[in-house]
C-alpha cells in the first residue's frame, strides 16, 4: 500500500530523534496524515504479512465492550503487557466505545448520576436516521482514566462522515508506532467502517488518519527500509456474514486474495 510506504519514507527522512518512556529512542514526526480509498480493497499491508486473525479478534473484543482480556488472551497476547494478573485492563477501548461513563443531572434529585453511553450504538442510530449528521463522534479518552492508566488510549477518537451514499472515517491518534501499531490501526478502523457501512446500507468511502506523534523505534528502521524496497501487491477483500453488528463472530469473516510479502519481525517496546 503506497500510502503507508510514503508515511514510512516521510518519517525516516524528516523525523527527529526523541527519547521516550520505553528506553528505546524513536525517530518522530509531528502531525502526520494519510488517507486511503476503502473502495479499492481492504487496506491490509502487502509489503509484509499482517496477522489478520489477531486484528479481527481485537476489533471484536473492542465491540464486546469488555474491560478485561480474559477471553481475548485465549487467541492473542497483544494486550498482555498492559493488563494486570487477572486480565483487567484499565485502558480497554471497547469499554469506552460501548459503555462510556457520563455524568448527567437527575432533575428529580438535583444530583448528578453516572450513566453509560453506547457510542457505537449511537453512531449506528444516527447513520440510519440522520446520515448527514456531523456528530458521529466516538471517543476513548476519559481524562480521569488517562491520568492513572498504564497506557492511555493511543487511537483516542474517531468521526464518521456519510456523503453520496458512502461512509468514511477519520481517526485521530496521539501516538503511533509505525512499524507495528499503525498497520493494525489502519486495518482495524477500515474493518469497523465496513461493519457500520454494511449495517447502515452504505458503500465504503475513505479512511483518513492523523497521527500526532508518528514514530519509528530505532530498532525498527532496518525492517521498514526492507519494506520500502518491496512492491505493493493487490489488496485483498473482506467478506462478512449478513448479521447484525453485535451478533457477528470470528467465523463470520473471510479474507480473500491476500498475498503479502513475508513477515518482518519487529520487537514491541513496552
Amino acid at each position: 500500500m503506497r500510502e503507508y510506504l510514503d508515511l514510512v519514507d516521510r518519517v525516516l527522512t524528516h523525523g527527529r530523534r526523541k527519547s521516550n518512556r520505553t528506553g528505546i529512542d524513536t525517530i518522530s514526526s509531528f502531525a502526520e496524515h494519510y488517507r486511503v480509498d476503502l473502495g479499492g480493497g481492504f487496506p491490509l499491508l502487502t509489503t509484509k504479512k499482517v496477522n489478520f486473525s489477531a486484528m479481527l479478534r481485537e476489533v471484536l473484543w473492542y465491540l464486546s465492550g469488555e474491560d478485561h482480556i480474559r477471553s481475548l488472551r485465549q487467541h492473542t497476547r497483544i494486550w498482555d503487557a498492559w493488563a494486570d494478573p487477572e486480565g483487567n485492563l484499565d485502558t480497554a477501548y471497547g469499554r469506552y466505545w460501548r459503555r462510556f461513563p457520563s455524568a448527567r443531572l437527575n432533575p428529580d434529585t438535583g444530583k448528578y448520576e453516572v450513566v453509560e453511553v453506547d457510542q457505537i450504538g449511537r453512531v449506528l442510530e444516527i447513520l440510519k436516521t440522520d446520515p448527514d449528521s456531523r456528530r458521529m463522534v466516538v471517543t476513548a479518552w476519559e481524562p480521569g482514566n488517562a491520568l492513572s492508566s498504564k497506557l492511555p488510549p493511543c487511537h483516542y477518537t474517531f468521526v464518521f462522515n456519510a456523503a453520496d451514499g458512502k461512509l468514511s472515517c477519520h481517526l485521530t491518534q496521539r501516538s503511533g508506532d509505525i512499524a507495528i501499531g499503525i498497520p493494525f490501526n489502519l486495518a482495524a478502523y477500515a474493518l469497523l467502517t465496513q461493519l457500520l457501512a454494511h449495517e447502515a446500507g452504505l458503500d465504503l468511502g475513505e479512511f483518513s488518519h492523523t497521527i500526532v506523534d508518528a514514530h519509528i523505534y530505532v530498532n525498527h528502521v532496518d525492517g521498514l527500509r526492507e519494506q520500502l524496497k518491496r512492491t505493493p501487491r493487490p489488496l485483498p477483500h473482506i467478506h462478512i456474514a449478513s448479521k447484525p453488528l453485535d451478533h457477528l463472530q470470528f467465523e463470520d469473516f473471510a479474507v480473500e486474495g491476500y498475498d503479502p510479502h513475508p513477515a518482518i519481525k519487529f520487537e514491541v517496546a513496552v
